[in-house]
């Protein structure tokens, strides 16, 4: 299967959008099911495409999946600090779980920071039992730190992101 990497174009903002919503829901990662407000804002791909810019994994021209990449601590951003970029919202559809969509975006993600220009790290936050994504950023060079883990719902202490980060000066493909 070969896998391109591209803009999400405004036809597939629905798609991605749902794909997105059904990764977070089917895993767990909502704790309110269809009423969350965090869903709604995972189906808003036209919200995040204008302050960021929303990549879609693609094969067969299909969309099996994508990202949200924020440079330099744009108004997307949740963690990201001056001289950082971030990877918000990866997902992919379950039926192309395990074939290297994930792992293509966020090397996409790290690929893009590198041309921004000041950028020195690529961070992320990330729900703790997202296990298969933290192998990805793992065998890709990210680092835990948990000095920046945080709490998106503080009147909820159960929902502690985990944080990892990216120096991009020292990595290597």
């Amino acid at each position: 299967m070969d896998i391109v990497i591209r803009q999400a174009a405004p036809g597939e903002y629905g798609t991605l959008g749902e794909i997105t919503a059904q990764a977070y829901l089917h895993d767990g990662l909502l704790d309110f099911g269809e009423s969350d407000a965090y869903l709604r804002e995972l189906r808003d791909v036209a919200k995040r495409a204008a302050a960021a810019e929303v990549l879609v994994a693609a094969a067969d021209d299909r969309v099996l999946g994508g990202v949200t990449f924020v440079p330099s601590g744009g108004p997307m951003a949740d963690i990201a600090a001056p001289g950082e970029a971030e990877i918000r919202m990866l997902a992919v559809a379950r039926e192309a779980r395990g074939r290297g969509v994930g792992e293509a975006l966020v090397r996409s993600c790290v690929d893009r920071a590198r041309t921004v220009g000041g950028c020195e790290r690529l961070v992320l936050s990330t729900q703790r039992t997202m296990r298969a994504a933290h192998r990805i950023y793992e065998r890709l060079g990210f680092v835990r730190t948990p000095e920046r883990d945080w709490n998106p719902l503080p009147d909820l202490d159960d929902i502690t992101l985990l944080t990892y980060e990216l120096t991009l000066s020292t990595t290597r493909d």
